[in-house]
């Protein structure tokens, strides 16, 4: 087993506001999924698909916005500060600033996005 982890799902109540603000997270345009029309929107994150571990935004019946329970870090690439300040001008807050982590395993930082939802950023160290 390459990694512990293979799928994430971020829950929204407004899903075209949520994808707005991970679209601006990201610079990116998310790949929108009818899993079940009507029922389940989904939006895919940045991913590899094959060994890469994938998440998406997703409104469905259930699923709640929280700042409770799981924290999941998000790939920030080589540097947080960037993706953080995105977040901040998406609507989003910072909960936690950059911080470096010991023994050179980069910096994290954590914010609440447009939902509620606390998320984690994370970038290694480039060695």
């Amino acid at each position: 087993m390459k990694n512990a982890l293979n799928w994430f799902e971020i829950p929204t109540e407004d899903f075209d506001r949520a994808v707005k603000f991970y679209n601006s997270l990201y610079d990116t345009t998310l790949t929108i999924s009818d899993m079940e029309e009507g029922i389940m929107q989904m939006a895919i994150l940045p991913h590899e698909y094959e060994g890469g571990v994938g998440g998406a935004i997703i409104k469905s019946e259930g699923y709640l916005p929280s700042t409770n329970g799981t924290l999941i870090y998000l790939n920030a690439g080589a540097d947080v500060s960037p993706m953080l300040e995105r977040a901040v001008k998406a609507g989003g807050s910072v909960v936690m600033p950059k911080m470096e982590l010991p023994r050179d395993l980069g910096h994290i930082a954590i914010f609440t996005d447009s939902e509620g939802n606390k998320i984690g950023l994370h970038a290694f160290k480039q060695m």
